[in-house]
């Protein structure tokens, strides 16, 4: 091994804007707070969902590699229907693509992201 997992890193325009969705999301608390940087885990000595801003932020495209996703969070979830309505009132955007065990949507800056379960 060389190394351990700091973080994710995820380009956006506005840290604090889709930190927060993330953290609704998934239950995590903030560990730094910047203005151009902000990052949220389980505690401080654990990997952490970072999320930077760039300019000019250009967002990716659902489905396409004009403006490719790059990378997507996965979300286990008991029930579909539920973490669906859930993410939406926090938000997110449906795409209306998936299968009976996942569903993509797209968060406020349109990175997609997918509600799983089994």
């Amino acid at each position: 091994m060389i190394g351990t997992w700091q973080a994710l890193v995820i380009d956006c325009d506005d840290p604090d804007e889709l930190a927060g969705f993330y953290e609704r999301l998934l239950g995590m608390v903030r560990i730094d707070n910047d203005p151009d940087w902000v990052s949220i885990g389980e505690a401080p000595d654990r990997p952490a969902i970072a999320f930077q801003a760039v300019t000019p932020y250009v967002p990716p495209q659902w489905p396409g590699h004009v403006h490719p996703q790059q990378a997507h969070i996965d979300v286990r979830v008991k029930d579909l229907d539920l973490a669906e309505t859930e993410v939406l009132a926090l938000g997110a955007t449906a795409t209306g693509e998936g299968t009976k065990t996942f569903r993509v949507y797209l968060d406020p800056q349109q990175h997609p992201f997918c509600l799983v379960s089994w």
